[in-house]
């Protein structure tokens, strides 16, 4: 176990070493054409391979895609050597990739989450396991955020397994969680994400006052900002108390505010 103690901190990795996880996640791979982020020394990319039709892997870290070219042969397998985030969406094959099976580096997390919510992808992901509390953190708690109300709005999920902290080297200080996500149909416009991310900065505020200190974002696009206070509905309520659903609403009806059509009450 040597080498996993040298893996490069400045990508803020743990690799996992544990196989039966690995088989685990795998075993949501069967005959489909799977996506990984981040393979690192290949634990779980060798055990995607035995079972998907096709392996995607995108490593960034020059000298553990050079580790996988040299150790891994699989005829099912393509490496890249690339930040995915960079990577062209032809290269990676998005068009037919069915799931995206990965062991997410904590500092890629959110960029993660936003690029499947982006493709519409499913997704079997071993988190950190504060991170996956923040995702599915319900309305009224401390953990509720945008984050929170954006993966719920999207996605359908389900918790399939814990793994212990041991189960990585370097050993992280907390443990982390499988999780399967599953997009749902309901769809998010560009304009109600900014307006979520707007209003869910001041999450333990009133949203009469979420909106007046988002001012600058609303005049940004156009808006009175004064004028929608006195448009939407629930503008008592705590923002951070609202349910996913009743902040897309809120996002609604602010733009419908902004375009100068009534907002419509709710109970």
């Amino acid at each position: 176990m040597g080498r996993y103690a040298k893996a490069p901190k400045r990508l803020g990795q743990n690799f996992l070493i544990n196989s039966a996880v690995a088989a685990a996640e795998a075993e949501h791979a069967d005959g489909k054409r799977v996506l990984e982020i981040g393979p690192g020394h290949g634990v779980l990319t060798r055990e995607l391979c035995r079972r998907a039709k096709r392996v995607v892997a995108v490593e960034l870290d020059n000298d553990l895609f050079r580790e996988l070219k040299a150790n891994m042969h699989e005829e099912n397998l393509k490496l890249i050597n690339k930040d995915f985030l960079d990577a062209d969406e032809r290269e990676l094959e998005l068009g037919d990739t069915d799931i995206v099976i990965s062991n997410i580096p904590y500092s890629i997390s959110s960029s993660v989450i936003d690029f499947l919510l982006e493709r519409r992808l499913q997704a079997v992901l071993c988190l950190q396991k504060e991170f996956v509390e923040r995702m599915t953190a319900k309305a009224g708690t401390r953990d509720y955020s945008r984050l929170s109300v954006m993966f719920q709005l999207c996605f359908s999920y389900t918790k399939l397994m814990r793994v212990s902290r041991g189960s990585f080297r370097p050993i992280p200080k907390v443990d982390s969680e499988v999780i399967y996500a599953k997009p749902n149909d309901r769809c998010v416009s560009d304009e109600e994400k900014g307006i979520i991310n707007a209003i869910m900065q001041h999450k333990k505020k009133k949203v009469r006052n979420a909106i007046l200190d988002s001012d600058l974002y609303f005049r940004g696009i156009g808006c009175d900002t004064k004028a929608l206070v006195d448009l939407v509905p629930d503008k008592e309520a705590r923002v951070f108390k609202l349910e996913p659903e009743r902040v897309l609403a809120l996002a609604r009806d602010i733009i419908k505010g902004c375009s100068g059509a009534p907002a419509p009450a709710r109970v």
